[in-house]
């Protein structure tokens, strides 16, 4: 096992203590505050002072993670990530997760020239001018997912939330309007389309609700992942960003679960909308558009090899959905897989 000092650092930010002062107020070493800020074993006395200071239990400022299994899609996100591996699973999903969110948010940059961006930190563009935020939100996006992958093992919080909006719009012209608050909820109302979100002064309440109900399940479910993301994009918390953010949390949650992940393509954006309108009416339109996008990326995992788990029959209640379909033609299952019919 592993350890981390992640609720450490997160009960310093709340109390405004910054690493330096923690060092001079404990007179910690340089070498000792290197070791926590690397998730490094640190002596039993370090610990001891530090509770004593913050007046809290060892439980409170550590915890023990499990190490990664090398077989699975996380781990070698992680390895390639930390080699900065070309043409790998992790190089080929920064460009087409980036290249497809932003595009269903609206960005005109293309697929060839996400792949540049990514690739050779330069913009090349032939033909026509490209917007600076498209630019930089792709950018942004690259950093968003390296977060998400060093995040991806921690429990789903208001931080990785509200950090994961504040990197993708950081330096963005939203960015400097000063009612924006990157990286908080948001200051004013919005809408999706025709549809009502929650007001600015709700979205605290309604998101620690719906945090709390998430984290509060057993067995975290590819149905219960599909959940949170309906009822995030309904709160829609922040002014800008809400869909991406969402894209990236439903990712992380599927890498910690040991869920096959996806990808929502372009192609499957009508579907996709269609599937968050029609969620409390009928929840295979969004789960059948979701697991297409999985099968795709299935294909990626197929050809780098990486193993993934037959999980459908142990995420889904197949007697209910066999019910609630009426026993449907298109969908025929066999021993440990499902075949999709045509």
């Amino acid at each position: 096992m592993n350890v981390s000092y992640r609720k450490l650092f997160e009960i310093l930010k709340k109390k405004d203590i910054s690493k330096s002062q923690l060092k001079e107020i404990l007179d910690l070493s340089s070498a000792t505050l290197a070791k926590l800020s690397k998730n490094e074993q640190v002596s039993m006395a370090t610990l001891i002072a530090i509770c004593n200071y913050l007046n809290c239990q060892p439980g409170d400022i550590m915890e023990l993670e499990h190490e990664i299994d090398k077989d699975t899609l996380l781990y070698r996100l992680k390895e390639e990530k930390k080699a900065k591996l070309k043409g790998s699973i992790y190089h080929q999903t920064q460009i087409k997760l980036a290249y497809n969110s932003n595009h269903i948010e609206g960005s005109r940059l293309t697929e060839d020239q996400t792949r540049y961006i990514y690739e050779t930190n330069t913009i090349g563009l032939e033909k026509e001018p490209a917007s600076i935020d498209d630019i930089m939100e792709t950018i942004n996006h690259f950093q968003c997912f390296d977060y998400m992958i060093d995040c991806a093992n921690n429990t789903l919080d208001e931080e990785f939330i509200k950090t994961t909006h504040k990197i993708l719009k950081t330096n963005t012209s939203d960015s400097r309007l000063p009612w924006f608050n990157v990286g908080e909820y948001k200051s004013r109302r919005n809408m999706v389309a025709d549809r009502q979100t929650s007001p600015p002064g709700k979205v605290k309440k309604e998101m620690d609700k719906l945090l709390n109900e998430y984290l509060g399940k057993q067995n975290i479910s590819f149905d219960d992942i599909l959940d949170f993301h309906v009822k995030f994009e309904r709160i829609h918390p922040f002014q800008d960003g809400n869909g991406r953010t969402g894209r990236i949390i439903m990712f992380k949650e599927c890498l910690k679960y040991n869920i096959v992940p996806f990808i929502i393509e372009d192609n499957l954006k009508m579907f996709y909308y269609r599937g968050l309108k029609e969620w409390d009416n009928e929840k295979g339109y969004l789960r059948d558009t979701c697991l297409t996008a999985q099968d795709r990326y299935k294909k990626l995992l197929d050809y780098f090899e990486i193993k993934y788990e037959n999980w459908l029959n142990n995420h889904f209640n197949w007697n209910k959905l066999i019910w609630e379909a009426g026993i449907p033609a298109s969908f025929l299952l066999q021993k440990n897989k499902i075949v999709r019919s045509v």
